[in-house]
């Protein structure tokens, strides 16, 4: 697997988490299979690879997954580049669902001088 595709699945699992943390205190790799129709050995392995990576911690008891300040604020970068990708598609004349779908394979690759440059626009 290309270090790219690695790092956009580890990215999508960070988004995903936090996405399901804002609306319920305790998310489980079951929560995320569910959430991104993967299958329950390829989200088990991505959030092995994010606890080993230091962003997040599972609970083993509970199976809850919780962030660590490194992964949190990861996660929350990540996420504010979606809102700011889809807010300039929008600006630029896409309807809110295009621009959802395109921001989610953009932020992923764009660079970060790129993405500086929509932050700019979108006035952020």
């Amino acid at each position: 697997m290309s270090i790219k595709r690695i790092r956009e699945s580890e990215e999508m699992y960070l988004e995903t988490i936090l996405l399901l943390h804002k609306k319920n205190p305790c998310v489980r790799a079951v929560d995320v299979c569910e959430e991104l129709c993967y299958v329950k050995s390829s989200v088990s392995r991505g959030v092995n690879l994010l606890k080993s990576k230091g962003y997040i911690d599972i609970d083993h008891a509970t199976g809850n997954i919780t962030f660590t300040e490194a992964g949190r604020e990861k996660a929350e970068n990540i996420y504010k580049r979606h809102r700011i990708l889809t807010e300039v598609l929008m600006k630029v004349g896409a309807e809110h669902g295009v621009a959802e779908e395109n921001a989610c394979r953009i932020e992923h690759v764009i660079s970060e001088d790129m993405m500086k440059i929509f932050e700019e626009f979108a006035g952020k």
